[in-house]
């Protein structure tokens, strides 16, 4: 007769890692994900009386909307027009915002408006060293940039100034001043507006250029492709956890009748994993966002 098996101990939960991770990753993600923030408001905030991010910086209106036109430049000029709609989103609301944070958000208002620098930043310099480049050899013409990049540089000294001022309290958030950071804007804020504007009407003119592709050409395609592969690597390589989710946190996907609600053309469940995972790691600045999925929301310092 053989001997009973020994019994083996029971095993407490303690001896499952995994199932202590899951429920505290669970728990992370609730708390922290931009998904479980405030429901966005249903119009914009204007409605309520307040301020919203379509000011102090006018939004820029879409070729495609005003023109109908679908030629590639046009196409190009108003996937420009919604990049910077986002970046403009982001100025006004952190020039609204910025005289009424309470100090416990000050270092988390802090990490947004730098996230904004980043962007802007990361997005000029991309520009300057890949796309510019890339259309002057498909117009076989390198002085069509010309007055941009006397835009650039008109309003870079100020965007400077905005990070240092930003790098000196980032530490110190205590010493944060709102009413100082609106100062500092104020001195790149006309320069800024005006070359977001204008570098779209500049690339909608492209379509005249006498060296523009002949539709249906493989020059256009290649054309084509040149702003299509831009678009999709220049604000991802800006920074998947912080510049990406601001991005998408101020679309607005209400703008010009909803014309650009499925854009950028991103499938739903990566969208979603890039505001809702990626965000998480610094949800606490996301409620500075002038939107939440794709829609208006009241500006969170002026509640």
């Amino acid at each position: 007769m053989e001997p009973p098996a020994k019994l083996q101990p029971r095993r407490s939960i303690l001896d499952r890692p995994i199932l202590i991770a899951i429920p505290i990753l669970i728990g992370l993600f609730i708390t922290r994900s931009p998904f479980f923030m405030a429901a966005p408001a249903l119009d914009t905030a204007a409605a309520d009386g307040k301020p919203w991010a379509d000011t102090p910086i006018k939004l820029v209106a879409t070729p495609q909307y005003e023109t109908k036109k679908t030629d590639i430049f046009t196409t190009g000029a108003t996937h420009m027009a919604l990049l910077h709609n986002a970046i403009l989103r982001g100025f006004n609301s952190v020039y609204l915002q910025a005289p009424h944070v309470k100090p416990v958000d000050h270092a988390d208002f802090i990490g947004y408006a730098l996230t904004w620098h980043k962007f802007v930043a990361s997005h000029h310099d991309d520009e300057e060293a890949t796309l510019f480049p890339k259309v002057e050899e498909v117009l076989q013409d390198t002085t069509i940039w010309a007055e941009t990049h006397k835009e650039h540089e008109a309003f870079l000294g100020g965007l400077a100034k905005f990070e240092k001022y930003l790098r000196g309290v980032e530490g110190k958030p205590a010493s944060f001043d709102g009413k100082e950071l609106v100062t500092i804007m104020d001195g790149f804020k006309d320069s800024f507006d005006a070359h977001f504007h204008s570098e779209i009407a500049t690339i909608a003119r492209l379509a005249e250029h006498p060296n523009a592709p002949k539709p249906g050409s493989p020059e256009e395609r290649t054309a084509s492709l040149t702003f299509k592969s831009w678009g999709k690597s220049t604000v991802t390589k800006a920074g998947t956890l912080d510049v990406v989710p601001f991005f998408l946190l101020n679309l607005d996907g209400t703008a010009e009748e909803g014309l650009w609600q499925n854009w950028p053309p991103i499938p739903a469940p990566i969208k979603w994993g890039l505001v809702n995972i990626a965000g998480a790691w610094h949800a606490r600045w996301w409620k500075f966002s002038s939107c939440a999925a794709g829609r208006p929301r009241v500006l969170y310092a002026l509640e």
